[in-house]
């Protein structure tokens, strides 16, 4: 039994291959051999009936059906609660679900046909357990009827006679009080008790007995498993003391050598590296003395760059020396003070390069030191720096222009400076020229001192954008080097899947990969630089040539300044695009800003000087020059700072405003006196007039230069001749004109004044028509000068003087037109009214001439009488008073106005005269009064005709005569 190959824990021979096979073969999945049914079956155990069994189990849909302890299974389980409504039908077969056949399991009987036949032969080699356990159900009820005979107590685990009521229990005190004479009925129960003990112990050897019996074969069977497990232990134990002697024998001969090496070189890296880290103890150590010698010089940026490189050692080399454990914060109090050392002298710089003499050459006072200035403030992110330049501005500009007139009043002798204390004060005593001087040298400072802010601001500026390309830049290469990580990342997969197919240590790949750059590396440098000489003679001397730089990790890229100044931009300035961008701008702004600054204190200087309307007392020469001026140090300005300011041009054109009203009231005044004095009759043309109207014949509008000599020697002309046509003129016109011209001059001269001459030119025009119709129409001059009556000869002078100034209107308009903007174009409307009121104006003068000698006919015609003699004193008057019109108006108005004049009179006169012989009954029959009619009229038409110019005159007399119907 014991030699049994069943019972052996270890498999061999040929009885144990099927187990072998079915272990190597891992494509085929088998269920591991049962093991031996165990020849002992387990002791009965009573049942408790409150414990939980499956019965009690509700929680499934097979346990609420089969629920043993209804009488009748439910047969409408599901259906008992649906109603009377509901309708049973028949349920189709799902789409979604196949018919299974026998087809469906060939498959799986094929696979599991092996495994039943493993099965079946281990059930023939080891039988089922519950048929053993058949076989001794009926030893088993005995057993247990014999044990179920001794008391529960003794079954009991914690059973134990050291526990009172136990022993109480087990023996009773009763049978052993041997008091009252019953000793002998308690020596028998004495007895019986020790022979029930007695029946107990035998009922429970005789059950262990029987255990022992039935488990015998396990028990031999156990006991020779633990001899041969001791011979195999032992066995085990021999080799493996084998093995390791062999171990032993191979370390002491191939391993002790070669890791005692590999321990001195370790220890030899760990020397190199404390050396090296306490060579860099001994760097950090003097950087506070070299931050202040660099801070003496004001090298303020390799003071800010020592620190930080400093503080990144602290962080990453040197973090827990303990020695060092307050120099993080000692450098930071250094940088804070550095800030404001660095923020007082980019004060002072500014100070010093905008109070410095303007009349130096040097647009940039020392370029390198403002340049380092601002990378140490960009590099500090001390972004309001430029809020200090712009308030040194303001102090400057204010400086200029007091330094200016303190300049200007101490070169004027006739200003006693203690008795006019206010600097304001002795500005005003200026003249023109004075306090024009005064002006242009503020305007020249101002303009020098914006040539110098632009000069420092463009270097500022050209920082920033370094900067700012160097961060695009270093964006760019991290990009490319993200880019060519995922490369190399992506091939290092490649490589990881070969060397794992091929069986490699990719360990030691991944060692031979790294190396193979490096060492490749070296040999490169080595031979680009076969003649540097080592760092040292040490062989610590390369580990110490690398740990300096390696502990600094600033890259650093050099650029230029549009002044020529190197500059190192640093990686650190952790300043982002969007950062740099505004600050760029706003140094832009602040250029803005500067001429916004000289322009309010140049207006302030004019208002200061306009306080008592000195400006508005200017005469046109002075003001168009005061104009030009200013205008030129607003181009100036615009093309230096790129942007125009409008405070100045404001205030120009305020004053221009102002200097507009003034000069259209002094010349509508003028023009209302000339008018008022006016006597309306022909005046001479001086020469000077006529080289007036001589320089406008082309069209442009200019005042003529004047000569002196030869205009004196000229005498004046009758008429004024404009391109070929002569026209009689009073003073006042030709005043006008030179008004007219002077309107035109200035809108030359002031550019900005264009639309408001335009309506004062307007207004004047009008105001000359309506006040010349009042004088002459309106005979308002009888009262205003005192003519006694208002002659043909001044009606005709008037209408001439009108067409004189509508000639002009058309050039007027197109100078305006010439200097006006598109959309203003709409005020040139004006003229085309003007125009228009002018011709009913002429129109009205030509009916009042008519008008004269219709009221003469009227008078004349009805005292007609029709007799001897011939001609008759009614027409003799009448051609009289026609020779007087004609002598009065034929000097002055042009032949053909002259004609069409006379042609309108004499429609008149024949009007009357056909009214009168239609009274009379004179009819064109031939008889003696048509023969007397007939003289007088042809008396009067010899008469007309011989006046000049009135030859070719058509006169058709025959129109007095009614026609015969």
């Amino acid at each position: 039994m014991a030699s049994s190959h069943s019972s052996s824990p270890v498999p061999q021979g040929s009885s144990s291959d099927v187990f072998f096979k079915k272990e190597v073969d891992p494509t085929k999945h088998i269920r591991p051999v049962q093991s031996l049914p165990d020849v002992c079956p387990k002791e009965p155990t009573v049942t408790d009936q409150h414990r939980w069994t499956v019965y009690h189990s509700k929680v499934n849909l097979p346990a609420a059906l089969n629920d043993p302890r209804l009488a009748k299974r439910e047969s409408d389980f599901f259906t008992k609660t649906w109603g009377l409504d509901f309708v049973d039908t028949e349920v189709i077969p799902s789409f979604y679900l196949p018919q299974i056949s026998k087809e469906h399991f060939t498959v799986y009987q094929q696979e599991i046909s092996q495994r039943e036949k493993i099965h079946e032969r281990c059930k023939n080699i080891c039988p089922p357990k519950d048929t053993f356990d058949r076989t001794l159900l009926h030893t088993h009820d005995k057993s247990r009827t014999d044990l179920e005979q001794v008391p529960k107590i003794f079954m009991k685990p914690d059973f134990a006679l050291d526990d009172s009521l136990t022993f109480n229990s087990v023996l009773p005190w009763s049978h052993f009080n041997t008091a009252g004479g019953k000793g002998n009925r308690d020596a028998a129960s004495s007895k019986l008790l020790q022979e029930k003990l007695s029946h107990y112990l035998d009922i429970v050897e005789v059950n262990i007995a029987h255990q022992i019996s039935l488990r015998s074969e396990a028990f031999f069977h156990a006991m020779t498993s633990q001899h041969e497990l001791q011979d195999y232990l032992k066995k085990t134990s021999q080799a493996v003391k084998m093995l390791r002697d062999k171990i032993a024998q191979i370390d002491k001969v191939m391993c002790e050598g070669s890791l005692h090496i590999l321990r001195l070189a370790l220890t030899r890296n760990n020397c190199v590296k404390v050396y090296n880290k306490l060579k860099l103890m001994a760097t950090v150590h003097q950087t506070q003395p070299t931050v202040q010698v660099l801070l003496s010089t004001s090298e303020f940026v390799g003071a800010l760059d020592l620190i930080a490189t400093t503080q990144e050692v602290l962080q990453q080399e040197l973090q827990g020396i303990h020695s060092f454990r307050h120099l993080g914060s000692q450098l930071c109090e250094l940088e804070k003070l550095i800030d404001k050392m660095m923020i007082a002298e980019f004060s002072t710089y500014s100070h010093s390069d905008l109070n410095r003499p303007l009349e130096d050459d040097c647009q940039i006072l020392e370029e390198e030191r403002l340049v380092s200035l601002v990378f140490g403030l960009l590099k500090q992110r001390k972004l309001n720096f430029l809020e200090i330049y712009s308030e040194e501005m303001i102090i400057t500009a204010k400086n200029i222009i007091k330094q200016c007139v303190i300049n200007k009043v101490s070169q004027i002798e006739e200003i006693d400076t203690d008795i006019v204390m206010k600097l304001a004060d002795q500005m005003r005593m200026l003249n023109f020229p004075q306090w024009f001087d005064l002006l242009k040298d503020i305007f020249s400072k101002f303009t020098i001192f914006l040539q110098r802010v632009k000069a420092t601001l463009n270097i500022i500026h050209s920082v920033v954008l370094s900067v700012l390309d160097k961060n695009r830049r270093t964006r760019e290469l991290e990009e490319i080097s993200q880019q060519k990580n995922v490369t190399k990342d992506n091939s290092l997969d490649t490589e990881v899947a070969y060397l794992i197919h091929e069986g490699m240590f990719i360990s030691d790949a991944f060692n031979e990969s790294e190396l193979t750059p490096i060492a490749i590396d070296t040999t490169s440098q080595r031979n680009a630089s076969p003649n540097s000489e080592p760092c040292s003679s040490d062989s610590v001397s390369e580990p110490e040539c690398t740990t300096d730089s390696s502990s600094s990790k600033e890259q650093t890229s050099s650029s230029a300044t549009p002044g020529g100044v190197d500059i190192m931009v640093n990686e650190d300035m952790k300043l982002t695009d969007l950062e740099l961008e505004k600050l760029a701008n706003n140094i832009q702004e602040l250029l803005y800003s500067a001429s916004d600054i000289c322009h309010d204190r140049a207006v302030k200087f004019l208002m200061s000087r306009a306080k008592d309307g000195f400006l508005e007392k200017l005469n046109s020469t002075e003001f168009i020059t005061l104009s030009r001026l200013m205008e030129t140090f607003i181009l100036d300005t615009e093309q230096i700072c790129g942007r125009k300011s409008m405070s100045l041009l404001g205030a120009l054109q305020s004053q221009a405003n102002k200097f507009v009203n003034r000069f259209h009231e002094e010349r509508k005044t003028k023009l209302s006196l000339l008018l008022d004095n006016e006597r309306w009759k022909q005046a001479d043309v001086p020469a000077e007039f006529q080289d007036l109207v001589d320089s406008i014949s082309g069209g442009k509008i200019a005042l003529p230069e004047k000569k002196s000599g030869a205009t004196e020697e000229r005498k004046p002309a009758e008429v004024l001749i404009v391109e070929g046509q002569q026209y009689a003129v009073v003073g006042t016109v030709l005043l006008l004109i030179r008004i007219i011209l002077e309107y035109c001059q200035c809108v030359d001269n002031i550019p900005s004044v264009t639309t408001d001459m335009l309506t004062r030119l307007s207004d004047l025009l009008k105001y000359f028509n309506s006040r010349s119709c009042q004088l002459v129409l309106g005979a308002g001059a009888l009262q205003v000068v005192g003519l006694k009556t208002i002659t043909t000869k001044n009606l005709a002078l008037s209408s001439r003087c009108l067409q004189l100034i509508v000639h002009y209107i058309p050039v007027i308009r197109a100078h305006f037109e010439a200097r006006l903007q598109p959309k203003q174009y709409s005020m040139l409307r004006h003229f085309d009214h003007i125009t228009k009121d002018y011709h009913d104006h002429i129109a009205e003068i030509s009916a009042k001439l008519v008008a004269i000698m219709d009221s003469l006919f009227d008078k004349l015609l009805s005292k007609y009488e029709v007799k001897a003699p011939v001609p008759s004193a009614c027409f003799r008057n009448i051609c009289k008073q026609m020779a007087k019109m004609h002598e009065a108006i034929f000097d002055l108005l042009p032949e053909e106005q002259t004609q069409m004049l006379f042609l309108r009179i004499n429609a008149s006169y024949k009007l009357h005269l056909k009214k009168q012989l239609s009274h009379l009954n004179v009819i064109n029959d031939g008889g003696p009064q048509n023969g007397l009619v007939t003289a007088d009229v042809a008396f009067y038409t010899g008469n007309l005709q011989a006046l000049k110019g009135l030859k070719d005159l058509d006169l058709n007399m025959s129109e007095i005569w009614e026609q015969k119907r």
